[in-house]
């Protein structure tokens, strides 16, 4: 009888810590606005009995391998073009779950304050990861500035006219703000551009329309997409109180929700 007792406590000892640790998501995020998003949904996900533990990334590909890797349940910073480029490049199976918000893409400069503005052999500096790039280039392409061959992938080496002259500069996400010492513009997500003080409905020159179809999205592992804790997480994430805080405080900065 004693050892039946021993070994139920045992049993009720072990599910407990098992409960404890499903009862705790480790999403990857970036800075600005994701972290300040997952706080809201953590308050929101902890009525629901789960624990948000969030760990911040200031690169886009990090984020995706700690999730493959098991290291986190979800992630969120990227939008759905990002992510299916990431599962085809690297062999992920991640799937996105719901539609948080949007960034608009802009082009920022500390030299100029016009399109017009712009000179033979100015240099553009553009994101180097293959789906914003050519979202950046896209963008410009929008406004004359270039034309670009068909297709989604596209680069530098797809641009088929070029009637400034203009020079690019391919680089990391993240660096594209400290460059605006050194180039003409710059086309930079609004995560990274709020992060050096620029805010886009002020700063920006040209920026993409609030229709964009790159709404950034939260993502898990595609055994995980139906999951219960996935489902609380996506009722956090989509709240009124996140709603509200993206009203707030993001629309005035450029940033539209996107549910």
């Amino acid at each position: 009888m004693k050892r039946l007792t021993l070994a139920l406590i045992l049993l009720f000892g072990f599910a407990a810590r098992a409960l404890a640790a499903d009862a705790t998501l480790v999403i990857g995020v970036t800075p600005f606005p994701h972290a300040e998003l997952a706080k809201i949904a953590r308050d929101v996900l902890a009525k629901d009995g789960y624990t948000l533990e969030i760990r911040e990334f200031n690169d886009y590909v990090q984020p995706n391998l700690a999730l493959a890797s098991g290291a986190l349940y979800a992630n969120f910073f990227q939008h759905v073009p990002y992510l299916d480029n990431m599962n085809k490049e690297k062999k992920l199976d991640l799937a996105w779950v719901a539609k948080i918000h949007i960034e608009p893409l802009g082009l920022y400069s500390r030299k100029i304050t016009a399109l017009d503005a712009l000179k033979k052999g100015d240099r553009l500096a553009v994101p180097n990861d293959p789906t914003n790039e050519a979202r950046a280039l896209r963008l410009l392409e929008k406004h004359a500035l270039i034309a670009l061959k068909p297709g989604e992938l596209v680069t530098v080496r797809d641009i088929t006219a070029n009637p400034r002259g203009l020079e690019f500069v391919e680089l990391e996400a993240a660096q594209l703000p400290r460059t605006l010492n050194d180039v003409s513009a710059a086309v930079i997500n609004t995560n990274f551009a709020a992060e050096a003080g620029l805010i886009p409905s002020r700063d920006a020159i040209i920026i993409e329309e609030k229709d964009s179809p790159y709404a950034n999205v939260l993502v898990v592992r595609k055994a995980d997409a139906d999951s219960p804790a996935t489902a609380a997480l996506v009722k956090a994430f989509r709240s009124a109180a996140v709603k509200a805080y993206i009203e707030k405080e993001l629309i005035p900065r450029g940033i539209v929700p996107a549910f």
